[in-house]
């Protein structure tokens, strides 16, 4: 069995198999592809029309608006180009949770990141990953052939989930890192105490010309909190910090604090124009993956 089976069922890869994940800004790129370039070129998609000048190619005249204006403008496209696409993979200890749906947070993360390598490279995109917990775990540039496949699934299932995170700093530290621009996608429970610096860090990879997509991982528990009893509480980012707590004592506050934190983290994706996706450890990823895939298909055409 191959590493690519043992990891995605043939529902996932029959679910994501036909969609396609356009960039939504242009992007850079070595080949012609299926995404836009910022560079003018000879392709298929129309871009504007310009003034003839000498030196121009009497080929690329517009001779029907020639017709119209008795004057010579040259007809501009958009190359379509392939996409660099930087997967950055969390792999903190807070990913090892498993709740009752008995599906752990980082496998859940792991098999929605080899979902989207093979979606990618399907469409000869060039796909990198990223692992990191307090700091990068591991960074395969991106590649496009499909052997490379292989060595992102490899990666992704060798990284162990790890310590604390500093979301922010190590996006800030990844950013030089990142080469041509691109798409960054995020798979992350995005769980930091400074939600305005991680918007600061999404600023920046916008600044530097990427598009930002995060894909915020949660487990049921985590949403609704359904504890009963007294229950054992352990830091998974410090198994020192252990508590014993009535969970009725708990709910109301932590609700509220989980309310106002989600509400900080989609007040500055929106601000920085990155899609936020939230995805639970209880639902089908592939489906949900599809679903939203479809719909950003769906408005890239508009």
């Amino acid at each position: 069995m191959s590493l690519v089976t043992e990891t995605l069922s043939p529902h996932d890869l029959a679910r994501v198999a036909h969609l396609q994940l356009f960039a939504k800004r242009a992007v850079e790129g070595f080949c012609t592809g299926l995404h836009r370039s910022p560079h003018k070129g000879y392709s298929v998609e129309f871009k504007q029309h310009r003034p003839y000048v000498r030196g121009d190619e009497i080929k690329r005249i517009d001779w029907k608006v020639f017709a119209r204006t008795d004057r010579h403008y040259i007809r501009e496209f958009e190359e379509e180009t392939n996409l660099r696409c930087h997967i950055v993979l969390d792999a903190s200890g807070s990913m090892g949770y498993t709740g009752g749906a008995g599906v752990r947070k980082y496998e859940y993360a792991r098999r929605t990141a080899a979902c989207l390598a093979y979606l990618m490279m399907r469409q000869q995109d060039a796909v990198g990953l990223a692992t990191f917990d307090t700091e990068l775990r591991q960074l395969v540039p991106p590649r496009q052939r499909t052997s490379h496949l292989r060595s992102l699934l490899e990666a992704v299932a060798t990284t162990p989930v790890g310590d604390e995170t500093e979301l922010p700093a190590v996006l800030r530290g990844l950013i030089p890192r990142l080469g041509r621009r691109g798409l960054v996608v995020l798979i992350s429970d995005c769980f930091t105490e400074d939600t305005t610096a991680l918007g600061r860090a999404f600023a920046n990879l916008r600044h530097r010309g990427h598009e930002v997509l995060v894909f915020q991982i949660w487990d049921r528990d985590e949403l609704e909190f359904p504890f009963q009893q007294w229950t054992k509480f352990i830091n998974l980012e410090a198994e020192a910090d252990q508590h014993m707590i009535d969970p009725a004592t708990l709910r109301s506050s932590y609700l509220a604090s989980l309310e106002s934190y989600r509400g900080e983290l989609a007040r500055a994706c929106q601000r920085n124009r990155t899609d936020l996706v939230p995805l639970v450890t209880d639902e089908p990823y592939a489906d949900t993956l599809a679903r939203y895939l479809a719909f950003r298909s769906s408005g890239r055409r508009k």
